[in-house]
């Protein structure tokens, strides 16, 4: 018996985080998933995470959120007390019936979308969002183990570098080593949403982590076939920068659509073309989104295409994090199909060449699409692309906005960039507010400070 009042069963469960018994209350008289905390007693960062898991979960109350009920201490071992869910997890509904139709998983994955919005209105970040992680019971999902979230106000419990999550559900910003924000999440759902449509993890980590880490930061992501329902909604999901990744409520609220049989409203888009070392990303295009711009530039937020030497250091960095930390970082449990160990059987190259012309163009096709694609619906973000000098020549933002904010939508036609001269020219056809259409030519000048691009000025 545990703490005078649990009386182990059996075991359930066993994870990177600890091992899982069936109990029950002897004071209150039920059953409840008791989780033992850490391989050897007293373990200092497991524990911490037990109460960080404690804490975090028992804060959220969310009927699609596993319940904690008690952190409790035995002969120097803990055990983290919670709600016993008597199903499986979603990795194993798809190991035993194959992949989910798309109503179904939208079911699942639209309860799970709304507990995560639910954490991150409150500041909180799971983390590692993956299909073992999900639990259904009587066509109800739960969202287990906080043990690695970390909320706003948390220190952190990783070392600096070290990523936490689960590799093949992992954001390529989290890979890469940057610290995990709730549009890290945003993705990992879409990986999860991935592996229960099509009944595979989007990427094979297998041995290779190193191999798995670099394919999620440079290569394209995963797509569904274009006629599949959930094929759009995974595009604005799993899309490499974060900035353009939808927020989680409007996530949730398109899961709900396809989870009652209704029409997505996302169009689907192919994923950006890869190049080399690097691979830019496109915006992906929703039916009711905005897009393009002339007379009056702005860049997107989101950082752009790295050098490649950079990001082979940086996945470097992250393997070596996950040897050196060994069982102190979680990873994938055997069912999500990863392995909880690095090995290093595969060289990868220690150097890239200098960036090309054709690398900057794609970077410059990159910004200035991600940028038309940001200004209708965030021309703020948009307005901060903008040197200081152009912002001046603008008008400050009210002159910016006085223009953009005749115009409902735009669609980019064409882009050809120059390299040479940092110069990008682009044709968009116009949908304004009064509804008047327009097509325009514009050129635009760049500058490039660090590993991004301002807009200049027109050309």
């Amino acid at each position: 018996m545990i703490a005078g009042r649990y009386t182990l069963e059996r075991e359930i469960g066993r994870g990177g985080s600890g091992t899982v018994h069936l109990a029950h209350d002897e004071v209150l008289g039920r059953t409840v998933a008791i989780k033992r905390i850490g391989i050897l007693p007293g373990e200092h960062v497991a524990l911490e995470r037990a109460g960080r898991e404690a804490r975090l979960a028992a804060a959220l109350n969310h009927p699609h959120v596993v319940s904690v009920f008690d952190l409790v201490e035995e002969a120097e071992v803990h055990w983290l007390v919670m709600e016993y869910v008597d199903g499986r997890t979603l990795s194993e509904m798809v190991r035993a019936t194959g992949p989910l139709d798309v109503a179904e998983a939208a079911t699942y994955l639209g309860q799970t979308a709304d507990a995560l919005a639910e954490a991150h209105e409150a500041g909180i970040v799971h983390r590692d969002v993956k299909p073992s992680n999900i639990l259904v019971s009587d066509g109800v999902a739960k969202l287990s183990d906080f043990g690695i979230a970390k909320s706003a106000e948390d220190a952190s419990l990783t070392q600096t570098g070290l990523v936490t999550g689960s590799p093949a559900y992992l954001a390529p910003e989290v890979a890469s080593g940057s610290s995990a924000t709730p549009a890290s999440d945003v993705w990992s759902l879409g990986a999860t949403a991935y592996h229960a449509v099509t009944g595979r993890p989007p990427y094979d980590v297998g041995d290779n982590l190193i191999g798995a880490l670099y394919k999620i930061v440079h290569e394209d992501p995963p797509r569904l076939p274009e006629d599949h329902p959930m094929a759009g909604l995974l595009s604005v999901m799993m899309t490499r920068e974060p900035e353009n990744r939808w927020p989680m409520h409007k996530v949730r609220d398109e899961l709900a659509r396809l989870a009652r049989g209704q029409r997505s409203t996302v169009t689907p888009t192919a994923a950006p073309v890869a190049n080399g070392s690097e691979r830019t990303g496109v915006m992906p295009t929703v039916r009711t989104a905005p897009a393009p711009v002339p007379e009056q530039p702005h860049r997107s937020r989101a950082r752009y295409a790295w050098i490649a030497l950079a990001a082979v250091l940086a996945v470097a960095a992250v393997v070596a994090a996950y040897m050196w930390a060994g069982r102190g970082t979680p990873v994938a449990a055997p069912d999500d199909e990863t392995t909880s160990s690095a090995t290093s059987s595969q060289t990868t190259p220690s150097s890239s060449p200098p960036l090309s012309a054709e690398d900057t163009r794609q970077q410059m096709d990159a910004f200035i699409t991600s940028y038309l694609s940001t200004v209708t619906s965030d021309p703020r973000a948009a307005f901060d692309q903008l040197t200081p000098e152009f912002q001046q020549a603008s008008g400050g933002y009210q002159g910016y906005i006085g223009w953009w904010g005749t115009v409902r939508s735009a669609k980019l036609a064409d882009v050809q960039s120059d390299p040479s001269d940092l110069t990008v020219g682009y044709t968009v056809d116009y949908v304004f507010r009064s509804g008047e259409k327009d097509t325009q030519s514009v050129r635009l000048q760049l500058q490039r400070f660090d590993d991004h691009y301002l807009i200049a000025g027109e050309g």
